[in-house]
């Protein structure tokens, strides 16, 4: 809990504002403060760096202040609240008056941003976020993806490559596909690719040591991640990213909000008598939810066990229409994302056909 400040002091500390609204740029950051009447009574300019916010933070009176999730809005909201202020981070995709603001400036959206906070906060859809720790190890799940989207289209680009000349490199894993180039491809050839090809043994490498580093991490800091890889499909790597996005899982009353807030469930736009059916709302955590999907193409592939959401899957998917594996893996992936979340609550022995058993028993 924050340390509460009596009134002398924060009279000490400065200018005595209502709510402040700060919106934040990679130089500078615009701040205007409201009284308690709502109107306007300062407004300045602060660099967008540590020491510089710190010092502005500790020089007005602890009040609300408001500011918009982004690349910076972590550090900075822990910052402003070591300073003693009460931090509301803005969910900008669900504030449409700034985000599609037709008179959109940095003044407009920082004095907005102090207005919501002060009279209906609730419009802000406020955002928490992660602890620092659980920041710094998600990191390490990002640079392992971002190696790995690199790695990809440096393959794409090799068999592009060596198409538009005739050849072709036969399908082989990504580990193994830099030595089958080099064996593959012809001599004048390989001399324009072979940069290529060592940048793709370098990110393999480093995909090596990252997942070395994953599978540490969840052995080490995160013991609970063994809970949810009972789940055959779900790695060190998916579950790790999933207790690091979620952060904290008591944050969830029920664990059938797991899947809304992955962006798994199906979009809504209802008006009047319309409702339409709409695909996933796709909100959340990308990767996160890219994840999910692959332990539920897994599921549903020739590697997967019968289970429960292998069961499930393969029920949609017999549906037929368009896109029928695709809508089934989506599918999985939310049921997985509400088993993950009951395992890691409950820290119960998984059993792949739970359902099936409680049918049986039933019936008996």
């Amino acid at each position: 809990m924050k340390k509460s400040i009596k009134g002398s002091e924060k009279k000490d500390r400065g200018p005595v504002y209502a709510s402040t609204g700060l919106d934040i740029g990679d130089r500078k950051s615009c701040w205007v403060a409201l009284d308690e009447a709502g109107k306007a009574v300062g407004r300045e300019k602060v660099s967008t760096r540590a020491p510089e916010l710190e010092a502005w933070g500790m020089s007005i009176a602890p009040t609300v202040i408001a500011i918009e999730a982004g690349p910076h809005s972590p550090w900075i909201s822990r910052l402003l609240s070591r300073c003693g202020h009460e931090v509301i981070v803005a969910n900008p995709a669900k504030v449409p008056s700034i985000s599609r603001s037709r008179s959109k400036s940095d003044w407009r959206d920082a004095e907005q941003l102090a207005r919501l906070a002060r009279f209906d906060r609730t419009m802000l859809h406020e955002i928490r976020h992660r602890s620092e720790q659980a920041q710094k190890d998600l990191q390490v799940i990002r640079s392992r993806d971002a190696a790995v989207r690199a790695r990809s289209k440096l393959i794409s680009h090799v068999r592009c490559t060596v198409k538009a000349h005739g050849q072709l490199v036969e399908r082989c894993s990504t580990d193994a596909f830099a030595s089958r180039a080099r064996a593959t491809i012809q001599a004048e050839l390989l001399e324009v690719v072979t940069p290529v090809l060592e940048a793709i043994d370098q990110l393999s490498r480093a995909i090596h040591v990252y997942d070395q580093r994953i599978e540490m991490l969840a052995r080490t800091r995160y013991p609970d991640s063994s809970w949810l890889t009972q789940v055959r499909g779900v790695g060190a790597l998916t579950a790790l990213a999933y207790m690091l996005v979620l952060d904290d899982a008591s944050r969830f009353r029920t664990s059938r909000m797991v899947g809304a807030y992955l962006g798994l469930t199906p979009a809504r736009d209802q008006s009047g008598e319309v409702d339409p059916q709409k695909g996933i709302s796709k909100e959340g955590d990308r990767l996160m939810r890219r994840l999910l999907v692959q332990s539920g193409h897994y599921i549903l592939g020739p590697f997967g066990v019968d289970c429960d959401l292998r069961r499930h899957g393969e029920a949609i998917a017999k549906r037929g229409g368009k896109n029928a594996k695709k809508r089934a893996a989506v599918a999985v992936a939310r049921k997985l994302a509400v088993l993950l979340h009951h395992l890691w609550i409950t820290k119960n022995v998984y059993v792949p056909l739970f359902n099936a058993l409680t049918t049986e028993h039933k019936a008996a």
